[in-house]
This record gives structure tokens, sequence and C-alpha cells, in this order.
């Protein structure tokens, strides 16, 4: 059993900053790609960052130098630092990730969900 727990969202002045994290647990032989995904109301969920095992990072222009994705191996945990907040970036903020969990097999895991408000 593999579960992806987040943290950080909130709710925030437009210009803030806030920090999301997302630490993975369970039958985890190797973890690749973990990546932040966000959903507004009546939008499709989109890919803001991601990041690949070797550090290599995708990004969506939306957040472009505001946005920044990191990850610590060791502690199967990637966190999202959120950078001059914008109204559009409310929504529901998920964890992603691309997990080996040995036998040869790899699934994709969700979290729950963490929601970030950013007031005007």
């Amino acid at each position: 059993q593999v579960q992806l727990v987040e943290s950080g969202g909130g709710l925030v002045q437009a210009g803030g900053s806030l920090r999301l994290s997302c630490a993975a647990s369970g039958s985890i032989v190797r973890i690749n790609t973990m990546g932040w995904y966000r959903q507004a109301p009546g939008k499709q969920r989109e890919l803001i960052e991601a990041i690949r095992s070797d550090q290599g990072t995708d990004y969506a222009d939306s957040v472009k130098g505001r946005f920044s994705i990191s990850r610590d191996n060791a502690k199967n945990t990637v966190w999202l630092q959120m950078n001059s907040l914008k109204p559009e970036d409310t929504a529901v903020y998920y964890c992603n990730a691309d997990i080996n969990v040995g036998g040869g097999f790899e699934y994709n895991y969700w979290g729950q969900g963490t929601q970030v408000i950013v007031s005007s």
C-alpha cells in the first residue's frame, strides 16, 4: 500500500507565498517522476510542475518564475514553493508520483489534494 500525503495549503493574500509538501510512504522501491497538479472549479486538472528522479523538471508556463519544485529522494518527499501568488492560482493542488513497488510493477498515485485560496 502506497500513500501520498500533502500538506501546506491554505488561504493567502495575492503576492504571498505558500509551500506545499507531499510525502510518499508504503511499499516503495523507487519513485520516478513526482509532480504537482491543480484543479480549479469548473476546469480540468492541469500539470503545474514535475521533477524526475534525476532532478530534471518540467513546468507550466503559467507558473514559470513563480513556482519551484524540489524533492528529497531519501525522504520520498516533494515540495512546491509558490511565490507571487495570484487569485487565479486558487485551486486544489494534488501530488502525483510514479512509484516502483517491486516485482517490476510501477503505478501512478495521487494524493488527496490540498486547497489553496489566494485572495485579491
